[in-house]
């Protein structure tokens, strides 16, 4: 005898058999209860939510001879012909391939006569989108007052192509895709039953791999199983078969990345293919493992938005540390983009390695959000070197003319005013009260006067080249003096400047005296750490 199918030889037979579609099979048996059954049904939904299935259990059920709560008893003689497929009260129709005008005509001719035996003719008519627009029209009158025996059962995954006069006429229901543990639960049941040995973690990831689709789910354990015929189904073995890449990779390759090594990355890369591993499932995973780390660093109970293991959720909550949210953001952007180019795509491992080094290299990008991570990227650099002494030489030029000034400060000619002197005391506090990228340029700003003529004038002298943009932006100006007046009660003029733009000024660091930390009721911090030169 030939072998069938999982998805086949699974396929329930009664309402009580399908699985996660709880709020369909609930109105279904009620209707056949109440014996309130419409004339025209339309199941929509993904493939595998089990919508031809349903289809058929209720063409049993309405012709079956002794009903069970309204389910067929799969027992009587109606119920085994249906079953068998020899039954002329139950038609299946593809409408991919029967879907003509002339197709509906000989429905239309066929409904007039009543059925041999059993109460109902059911016509199940499957992927009804196909139909021609002609075929539609010649449906419609049909579908509208059909005779007493006669019900329509229209199945498509695509229901906004149906028209609108039809839509109207039936009754509609939305499958939903299956959740996670109501397949595996349903593949656990499958396994004992097959008598194959199957570790838990290995059947979520089938389960998962179907993405809410139970056929697509049986069809990966099917295939899982012949491959190890024999053997325990292993999470490793799963991995092997649907050429897909394991958590503990992905962590390893996000690593390379949030450290801009583009070698490493490319390296991690190289051991998949040469692994066997297939890239548009690579792609499509490393996407949703970032995406789970976007909502671990967003969400409050992210046991409860994502749904991995206990030790994959502390890993990927350690991880979550490393990174801020624009740059995930980014990651999932590039990788999205990646996956609508990879599907058609002859040379895939290319483009996947121009998107690994656009990860590493946010520079070659130029929208906010790869700007954001050039920012990042220079602020870990900055953390991890360490604090190098600038020695400077004197020239050894024979020329007095020639020879270039020493880089030391000269010693202020006038101490700062007071109302400075009290600002840069609460400027850690001040910068805190802004946003954005104007706060990450004021925290590496250096807040300086003009030592000559000792003029209430804050300079703040921006270090980054990306606080140029707010050197002639007014709105940043009155945002910081906003601050200042409601932190010190000081109003003072502000002029931001960048650092190498005041070669004809004389200006210095703003020192605090004692006597104005004592006066400032609110904790100072004061951090002494290497600043550039004035």
């Amino acid at each position: 005898m030939s072998y069938t199918a999982l998805y086949r030889k699974f396929r329930p037979d009664n309402f009580r058999d399908v699985k996660g579609q709880d709020h369909i099979v609930t109105t279904l048996t009620n209707q056949i209860k109440a014996n309130r059954i419409g004339h025209a049904y339309l199941f929509c939904g993904t493939r595998g939510t089990g919508k031809t299935t349903v289809a058929k259990i209720l063409a049993k059920a309405v012709n079956c001879q002794n009903p069970k709560d309204g389910s067929p008893c799969n027992e009587c003689e109606m119920c085994k012909a249906i079953q068998a497929g020899t039954s002329m009260n139950v038609i299946e129709i593809d409408a991919a391939s029967n879907n003509g005008v002339d197709n509906i005509r000989e429905i239309r001719e066929e409904v007039a006569y009543r059925p041999t035996e059993g109460n109902y003719k059911v016509y199940i008519i499957d992927e009804v989108h196909m139909l021609s627009t002609g075929a539609f029209n010649a449906l419609l009158k049909t579908l509208e007052e059909p005779p007493s025996y006669v019900i329509f059962i229209l199945a498509t995954t695509e229901a906004h192509k149906i028209p609108i006069t039809i839509l109207s006429r039936c009754q509609r229901y939305d499958f939903h895709r299956i959740t996670i543990d109501t397949i595996a639960a349903r593949l656990d049941e499958l396994l004992k039953a097959e008598g194959v040995e199957a570790e838990e973690k290995a059947v979520r990831y089938v389960a998962k791999a179907g993405d809410g689709s139970m056929r697509d789910a049986l069809s990966l354990l099917d295939q899982c199983i012949a491959f190890y015929l024999g053997q325990k189904l292993t999470y490793d073995k799963v991995l092997d078969v649907l050429g897909a890449v394991d958590t503990e990779v992905f962590s390893r390759l996000l690593r390379k990345v949030l450290k801009g090594d583009v070698t490493g990355a490319i390296h991690v890369l190289e051991e998949l293919i040469v692994g066997g591993r297939e890239l548009t499932q690579f792609v499509g995973d490393f996407t949703w493992y970032m995406r789970n780390l976007l909502l671990v660093k967003t969400s409050e109970n992210p046991e409860e938005a994502i749904d991995v293991s206990s030790e994959n959720l502390k890993l990927l909550k350690e991880e979550s540390e490393m990174t801020d949210v624009d740059t995930l953001m980014r990651y999932i952007r590039i990788f999205s983009d990646l996956s609508n180019q990879i599907r058609y795509a002859t040379q895939k491992r290319v483009l996947v390695e121009i998107a690994l080094i656009k990860l590493c290299r946010p520079a070659m990008e130029t929208n906010l959000d790869s700007v954001l991570d050039r920012i990042r990227v220079l602020e870990q650099k900055i953390e991890e070197r360490p604090v190098q002494q600038v020695i400077v030489k004197e020239s050894k030029s024979a020329s007095a003319d020639q020879a270039e000034p020493a880089a030391e400060e000269r010693k202020p000619q006038m101490a700062a005013p007071e109302d400075l002197q009290k600002i840069v005391a609460s400027w850690k506090m001040i910068v805190g009260q802004t946003s954005g990228v104007f706060k990450q340029m004021l925290q590496k700003a250096v807040p300086k006067y003009n030592s000559e003529t000792g003029a209430p004038v804050l300079f703040i002298e921006f270090q980054d080249f990306l606080g140029q943009a707010y050197i002639d932006n007014p709105e940043a100006k009155q945002e910081l003096l906003d601050i200042i007046e409601a932190q010190t009660g000081k109003t003072v003029e502000i002029q931001m400047l960048m650092a190498d733009q005041h070669s004809h000024m004389n200006l210095s660091r703003i020192t605090v005296d004692e006597a104005i930390r004592e006066n400032i009721h609110m904790d100072v911090i004061i951090e002494d750490e290497p600043h550039p030169e004035s």
